[in-house]
C-alpha cells in the first residue's frame, strides 16, 4: 500500500475535514491564507452529520469574522488517528483536552495542542480509518444539542491520616522501653539481694550458735542449775544418701528412735520455697558420745557445740528450779517463768562450703556469723544447805505416811526473803523425764488445803487490833456451840469455865474462836484475811501459783459463822499462810514473800530485785501480844504444839488440821499443819509446814518436822538462843 499522504483528508467539495471555516457559510469561498484552529484538533466539534455543533445550533462561530489563529500543535504533523478516537469516544477526550488548552476570556479561536505523530517506517501501511457505518437519527432543529455529561474520574477511597499511627506507634514504643527500663532498674537496685540471695543459698551452709543460757544460783553463788559444754547433732537432708541407714546407724549414740530419725532426715522446704539444709537431731549431747558420730562419718551428718542443762543437786529445790527442753527451752518451775531471761538470743553463722568431699567452708568465699547473746542469770533467795536439810526433814516425815503430801517453807524476817521451799514427792531436775508430774508440782504454791486451826491467829489478831478482845480477856467457853445446823465442840472440854486467850491457842478451842469471831462480825473477818494476804497469789515468782478462795460475805450461811473463824470454808496454799505469820512476825507488816534476789547479766552487772509489796496489817503492840499468846501452844502442858518446843529457843505457833478435796471429795481432817516463827520475842525466822496423810497421822509429821527445821535454821545462820531461855508462864482457866 502506496504511503498516506501528509495531506489532510478533503469532503466531497473538496474542503478539508476537520479544518475551521473562514468567517461566514462553507460556500466555496476561498480559505484565507491564515492558519486556523482546524486540523485534528476541529474533528470534535463535528456531529455525526459532518456539521459543526456551532452550525447544528444555528449559531455563529466563535471568533466569526475574526482573524483564527493556529498554534503549533495543530498542524498537520499531530497523530491522524487522533480524530476518529475521539469522535468513537463521543468528544470526551477532545473536550478535557479543550478544557485544559481552552486560551483565556476574550481571546478568539480555539487552541489545541495536539501529540506529534510518530512515524512509521518505510514499507508500514497505515490502516484505513474507522467509519461509523449506520447514520444517526437527524437531531431536532427544536432542541438545542445536549451536551454529554462529563464522567468524574471515582474518588480514591480515603485512607487513615499515617501521622497519627506514626505518634500511636512512637507512644507504644516508648512506653515498652521506659516498662523494659524500670524493670531493669528494680532488677539492679531493688531485687538484687534476694536474686544474689537465691544463688548464695544453693551453695552456704547455715550453722545455729546457740546462746548460753544463764545459770541458776542460791544466795550463796552456787550454782543450782546452770549450762556446761556439749555438742549437738545436726544433720542436711540434702546431702543424705540413706537416710533408712543413717537413722539406723544414730539411733543408738542418740537413744532416739530410729523412725524419728528417718522423719527428721527427710528432705523439706522451707517457707520461702528454699530446701532446708539445717535440722537438729538431738542437742546436749555428750562430748564423748559426738566424737563417735563423727567417726562414723556419715554424709549430711555434722557436730557443733552446744550445752546442755547440768543441776548439780540432782533433785535440789527441783521442784523450784524446774527443768528444760531438749533444745535449751524452760518447761517447768523458774526455767520456765523465767525462760525469755535466761535463754539469751541464739547466733548463727552462714558461709559458703563445698559439697561430698570439699565439706568445708571455701576460703575467701562468703562468710556472716551473727554472735550469739547469752542469757542473764538469776540469784534466787534459796539457802543451798538449808534447802538440802528442809527438804531431808520432810521427806523422812513423808515416809511415814503413805501416799501423802508435804510442803514446807521457810521465810526470812523481815525481808520477806524464801530461805527453803520443799515439796515431797519430789523428782531429780537432772532426769525428769520418767518422773510422775504430780511429784514435779510445787506444794507450797498448788497444795490448796483448809488451812484448820492455823487460821485462828488471823481472826485472834483482827479481834485484838479491832479492840474486841485483850491479851487479858476471858470468856466463859462451852463445851460445843451450834451455829446453824452445825455443832462445833472443842477437843479439850472447858465445862463452861472462863478460858484466858492464851489458854484458848494451846488448847485450839473452836467455841471460843467462833465466841470472839461473832463479836468481831464477818465483814471485819473477811477485811483482815485480806489483809493477811488470803484470796490472792502472793506473787513470789513460781508459775501457776494458786490463788486460794475467801467466802463472800453474801455467800455466808449460818454455819458459816462457825467454820470460817477455826480455818474452814477457807481455801489457802502453804506459801500464803506462811506469809500470814511472817507479818506477825514482822511487827504487823506483811511483807510479800519473794524468791528472786537479783539479776545477773551477761557482762557480770547485779541488778537487785524489785522490792516486795509491804503494807500494815496489825500495829506493833498487837503483834507483840499476839506472838506472846502464841507461845502457850509450845509451852502449855498438854497443849496442841508441845511437840514443836525448840530447846533454847522460844518459840510462837499455831497447830492446824484441815482438809483437802482429793477427787472431787473433801477428805476432812487429813491435813496436819504447824506454823511458827523462832525467836518469839524477836523472830528471825517463819516457818511453815504441811502433811497430808490420807491415813491420818500427819499431826506427828508437821509438828517434829517443824522443830528439826527450826533448829537447823536458827543453827545454820548462828542465832544466839532466847534471852531469859523460856517462855512466860500462862494460864489457862483464871479464877
Amino acid at each position: 500500500m502506496a504511503p498516506r499522504s501528509d495531506e489532510p483528508r478533503r469532503d466531497p467539495k473538496g474542503t478539508r475535514r476537520g479544518s475551521s471555516r473562514a468567517a461566514g457559510p462553507t460556500d466555496g469561498e476561498p480559505r484565507t491564507g491564515e492558519p486556523g484552529i482546524g486540523g485534528i484538533s476541529g474533528a470534535r466539534a463535528y456531529t455525526p452529520r459532518g456539521r459543526t455543533v456551532r452550525e447544528e445550533r444555528g449559531t455563529p462561530a466563535r471568533g466569526q469574522g475574526a482573524e483564527q489563529r493556529r498554534t503549533p500543535r495543530s498542524t498537520r504533523s499531530g497523530d491522524p488517528f487522533r480524530p476518529a478516537l475521539q469522535v468513537l469516544d463521543g468528544g470526551r477526550a477532545a473536550a478535557r483536552a479543550g478544557r485544559r488548552d481552552a486560551p483565556a476570556a476574550g481571546r478568539g479561536g480555539v487552541v489545541r495542542t495536539v501529540a506529534p505523530r510518530t512515524p512509521r517506517g518505510p514499507g508500514v501501511d497505515e490502516p484505513p480509518p474507522r467509519r461509523r457505518t449506520t447514520p444517526r437519527a437527524p437531531r431536532r432543529g427544536d432542541r438545542p444539542a445536549a451536551r454529554r455529561p462529563s464522567r468524574k474520574p471515582p474518588r480514591p477511597p480515603k485512607l487513615a491520616d499515617s501521622r497519627l499511627r506514626l505518634r500511636l506507634g512512637t507512644a507504644l514504643a516508648l512506653t515498652l522501653f521506659a516498662t523494659i527500663g524500670i524493670r531493669l532498674i528494680f532488677l539492679q537496685a531493688v531485687d538484687t539481694p534476694a536474686y544474689a540471695g537465691g544463688g548464695i543459698a544453693a551453695r552456704t551452709r547455715t550453722v545455729e550458735l546457740p546462746a548460753p543460757r544463764g545459770a541458776i544460783y542460791d544466795s550463796t553463788g552456787a550454782p543450782l542449775a546452770r549450762s556446761v559444754e556439749a555438742r549437738y547433732v545436726f544433720a542436711d537432708p540434702t546431702e543424705v544418701e540413706d537416710p533408712a541407714g543413717t537413722a539406723k546407724a544414730l539411733s543408738p549414740l542418740l537413744a532416739i528412735p530410729a523412725s524419728k530419725l528417718v522423719e527428721l532426715l527427710k528432705p523439706r522446704k522451707l517457707e520461702n520455697g528454699i530446701e532446708s539444709r539445717f535440722v537438729y537431731l538431738a542437742r546436749g549431747v555428750e562430748i564423748a558420745t559426738a566424737k563417735q558420730v563423727q567417726a562414723l562419718e556419715l554424709p549430711g551428718i555434722g557436730v557443733h557445740r552446744d550445752e546442755r542443762r547440768d543441776v548439780p543437786g540432782g533433785d535440789l529445790a527441783a521442784n523450784l528450779i524446774g527443768f528444760t527442753s531438749q533444745d535449751m527451752a524452760g518447761l517447768e518451775g523458774l526455767e520456765a517463768r523465767y525462760d525469755d531471761l535466761l535463754a539469751g538470743q541464739d547466733g548463727k553463722r552462714v558461709y559458703e562450703a563445698g559439697r561430698r568431699d570439699l565439706d568445708a567452708a571455701i576460703p575467701g568465699g562468703y562468710s556472716r556469723t551473727t554472735p550469739a547473746k547469752p542469757g542473764s542469770s538469776l540469784c534466787l533467795t534459796i539457802d543451798r544447805d538449808l534447802q538440802f536439810r528442809t527438804q531431808q526433814i520432810l521427806s523422812e516425815g513423808m515416809a511415814k505416811l503413805r501416799g501423802g503430801t508435804g510442803a514446807a517453807v521457810i521465810i526470812e524476817i523481815p525481808s520477806g526473803a524464801v530461805l527453803a521451799q520443799a515439796s515431797n514427792p519430789t523428782y531429780s531436775a537432772a532426769k525428769p523425764l520418767p518422773s510422775d508430774p504430780v511429784a514435779r508440782e510445787d506444794a507450797a504454791t498448788s497444795f490448796v488445803v483448809d488451812p484448820g486451826s492455823v487460821h485462828k491467829a488471823i481472826t485472834y489478831g483482827a479481834a485484838l487490833q479491832e479492840g474486841v478482845i485483850t491479851p487479858d480477856t476471858t470468856l466463859p467457853i462451852a463445851n460445843n456451840i451450834k451455829m446453824g445446823d452445825t455443832w462445833f465442840s472443842d477437843t479439850h472440854p472447858s465445862d463452861g469455865r472462863r478460858m484466858s486467850i492464851p489458854g484458848m491457842l494451846a488448847y485450839s478451842s473452836n467455841v471460843g474462836t467462833i465466841t470472839i469471831a461473832e463479836k468481831l462480825g464477818k465483814d471485819r473477818l473477811i477485811d483482815y484475811q485480806k489483809r493477811f494476804g488470803l484470796g490472792k497469789p502472793t506473787g513470789e515468782g513460781m508459775p501457776g501459783e494458786a490463788s486460794g478462795r475467801l467466802l463472800p460475805a453474801d455467800e455466808w450461811s449460818e454455819s458459816s459463822h462457825g467454820s470460817v473463824p477455826i480455818g474452814h470454808s477457807v481455801d489457802a496454799t502453804p506459801l500464803q499462810m506462811a506469809a500470814a505469820y511472817a507479818a506477825i512476825a514482822n511487827n504487823g507488816t506483811y511483807v510479800q514473800p519473794h524468791l528472786i534476789k537479783e539479776v545477773i547479766s551477761p557482762d557480770g552487772k547485779r541488778t537487785p530485785a524489785p522490792a516486795p509489796v509491804t503494807r500494815s496489817v496489825l500495829s506493833p503492840q498487837n503483834a507483840a501480844a499476839l506472838r506472846t499468846m502464841l507461845e502457850a501452844v509450845t509451852t502449855v502442858d498438854h497443849a496442841t504444839g508441845v511437840t514443836a518446843a525448840v530447846p533454847g529457843y522460844r518459840v510462837a505457833g499455831k497447830t492446824g488440821t484441815g482438809s483437802r478435796v482429793v477427787n472431787g471429795k473433801i477428805d476432812t481432817d487429813k491435813v496436819s499443819s504447824f506454823i511458827g516463827m523462832a525467836p518469839a520475842e524477836n523472830p528471825r525466822y517463819v516457818i511453815a509446814v504441811f502433811a497430808y496423810a490420807p491415813g491420818g497421822g500427819g499431826a506427828a509429821v508437821a509438828n517434829t518436822a517443824f522443830r528439826d527445821m527450826m533448829q537447823f535454821t536458827l543453827r545454820h545462820y548462828r542465832v544466839p538462843p532466847s534471852a531469859g531461855g523460856s517462855a512466860p508462864k500462862f494460864v489457862v482457866y483464871p479464877r
